[in-house]
């Protein structure tokens, strides 16, 4: 969901843990086996490989240090960050689960439908739509002024049907993406990057990389300087134009290549 909506939906404050829970999830009767479900699980487990993989890189230098949040209505969060290691000025990896309620003019410009004027054959206006989400997010700043910034986030959004409406269909979609920030440029490295996306792309379609390849260069593309920021690699989102399943796994791929 773009950022402008964050404003217009009702969330839950946050309330700290001191107890890492087995899920943030409702318990609703979907079950372990629900995209929402196993989306939580994927965010999670790659969460703890990236931050092992993070302090193994970092050559013992420094450790991750993680705070635990949740919500009383469902919902919550793990930050983990390292700080001032051998290899890592500062490295986070977040995953969050997120339940909340927007407004049906948000609803509607999340779907890119803003303006849409939605009133039933009955004359009756839909109501607030409840909504889950849930995603991975990273960012890794080396000391090394010679290696780039890396920045990855994937999310999973679904809508459940409102309270005025139950028989209303759901909606669903992925995002995120991938992207590198040099601030100095080495070509062969900036070649390994772009070439490590196309091969973690084409597994699942060959429009995909030349697709968000494209749509990530747009997306960073900073029109009143006339340049984008960084070196790019890969943009989506509100995507549900495939089949569900495949998305899903292309998002796990896309988390750990």
């Amino acid at each position: 969901m773009a950022s402008n909506l964050l404003s217009a939906v009702a969330i839950e404050k946050e309330t700290p843990e001191s107890e890492l829970p087995p899920t943030f999830l409702r318990e609703d009767g979907r079950g372990a086996g629900s995209v929402r479900a196993r989306f939580e699980s994927m965010i999670r487990r790659v969460q703890g490989e990236v931050c092992a993989a993070l302090e193994e890189a970092d050559g013992g230098g420094a450790r991750f240090v993680e705070d635990v949040w949740s919500r009383p209505g469902g919902g919550g969060g793990i930050s983990r960050v390292l700080q001032d290691g051998r290899v890592f000025e500062k490295a986070g990896v977040n995953v969050s689960v997120v339940y909340g309620v927007m407004p049906p003019d948000a609803y509607r410009a999340a779907k890119g439908e803003a303006g849409k004027n939605e009133v039933a054959a009955d004359g009756h206006k839909p109501g607030p739509v409840p909504f889950f989400a849930a995603g991975i997010s990273s960012v890794l700043h080396p000391k090394n002024p010679f290696a780039p910034t890396l920045h990855f986030n994937y999310r999973y959004f679904e809508t459940d049907a409102p309270k005025d409406a139950p028989g209303a269909p759901r909606q669903w979609w992925f995002g995120g993406g991938t992207d590198l920030t040099p601030s100095y440029i080495i070509e062969e490295d900036v070649k390994h990057f772009h070439s490590v996306q196309k091969q973690a792309c084409d597994k699942f379609d060959p429009s995909f990389h030349p697709r968000f390849k494209k749509w990530c260069d747009d997306y960073f593309y900073i029109k009143h300087r006339n340049e984008r920021r960084g070196l790019g690699g890969i943009f989506f989102d509100d995507l549900n134009d495939y089949d569900q399943e495949m998305l899903l796994n292309f998002a796990t791929s896309e988390t750990i290549c």
